[in-house]
């Protein structure tokens, strides 16, 4: 592996963090979904601190990211960490650097005094199912994510009150 270190983005970083976060969205199939501007992730993540992101990089080239948050657990009575998005560049993959960035964020998550670290994966994404399962996370089977996003996220809100 070549010389490879990770460290937290800064707003600097951002132009290059959406880059990810479009080709993660290629990868995904789901290129018409990103609305994220440069502006939306300073005000949100580096402004309003609502996310963290750690960047892994080969050398001093980025080569991808990782974007998580603070969620938190009734059952353990304390807060977890949320991994959102985990990307590594294509040309990239197979060195090891999405496995050290969870394990980065392993260490984030016992340093801060988390009860967990969690994230969802699609359902067609084999490879990363296979990979997840070789670091010992194991698929919540019996729980199913649920959204409300856009207008009917506003409908919602306009309904209650």
């Amino acid at each position: 592996m070549a010389s490879c270190s990770i460290r937290f983005a800064q707003a600097a970083d951002i132009p290059v963090v959406l880059q990810f976060i479009h080709a993660l969205a290629a990868y995904e199939n789901m290129e018409g979904q990103v609305i994220a501007t440069e502006d939306l992730l300073r005000e949100w993540v580096f402004e309003k601190k609502k996310a963290e992101i750690l960047l892994v990089l080969e050398e001093e080239t980025p080569v991808g990211f990782a974007l998580f948050f603070h969620n938190f657990s009734t059952w353990l009575g304390r807060a977890g960490i949320y991994l959102e998005d985990l990307f590594v560049l294509p040309e990239y993959r197979g060195r090891g650097y999405g496995k050290l960035l969870l394990k980065k964020l392993a260490r984030i998550a016992v340093q801060r005094g988390c009860g967990r670290l969690e994230w969802a994966c699609l359902d067609w994404n084999e490879p990363s199912i296979a990979f997840y399962k070789s670091l010992g996370a194991v698929a919540m089977e019996d729980w199913t994510t649920y959204r409300i996003a856009g207008d009917k996220l506003l409908a919602l809100a306009s309904r209650l009150g």
